[in-house]
């Protein structure tokens, strides 16, 4: 039943647009120094492979990982969510998404579609910091929503992930007891 070849499509279709999605977000948390999303990025890269992994080899604990995985994954979705969103009393001025380490905000900020940036040079005389005043106008698109966007993909796929993940562990499960009671 497992081994029909629209499942195995399907299961590689939905597996390259989780990494593919997790990788455009990776490049663009890059961009930023956006530390927290890159480390959630990349652990949810690895267990994306270790849950095709597990499909691929018949190993229905791999797959159950992905499935814990995934509902911690849509939670931190739900979290980038409500911090761009300035849901609750988060702010997305803080640098909470770089750990406090740096003073970078999103990429999408400065880069958006249709932005303009300007580097303005700092106004009072005598400043030691090298930091400039960039202002950014005619944005089509506002960062925080395309932050939002991007959470929402990932959750839209990991939903459709983890219905999948369950609906083979299932499968696998039922294979299983079929053998046992041959």
């Amino acid at each position: 039943m497992w081994s029909d070849g629209a499942q195995v499509i399907y299961s590689w279709t939905l597996f390259a647009l989780l990494q593919l999605s997790a990788l455009e977000r990776q490049i663009f948390d890059f961009l930023g120094f956006q530390w927290a999303p890159i480390l959630g990025n990349f652990l949810h890269i690895i267990v994306v492979i270790l849950g095709l992994f597990g499909t691929i080899q018949y190993r229905p604990r791999y797959i159950v990982v992905y499935t814990v995985w995934t509902a911690l994954w849509v939670t931190w979705n739900v979290f980038i969510i409500c911090f761009y969103l300035e849901v609750g009393g988060l702010s997305k001025d803080t640098d909470l998404m770089t750990f406090n380490i740096s003073v970078h905000r999103s990429w999408w900020r400065e880069h958006g579609p249709g932005c303009v940036r300007r580097v303005l040079p700092p106004s009072a005389h005598g400043m030691t910091d090298d930091y400039t005043y960039v202002s950014v106008t005619g944005c089509i698109v506002d960062f925080q929503y395309l932050e939002v966007i991007h959470s929402a993909v990932q959750i839209l796929l990991s939903l459709v992930g983890f219905v999948y993940a369950c609906y083979v562990i299932s499968i696998f499960m039922e294979e299983e007891d079929t053998c046992r009671n041959k």
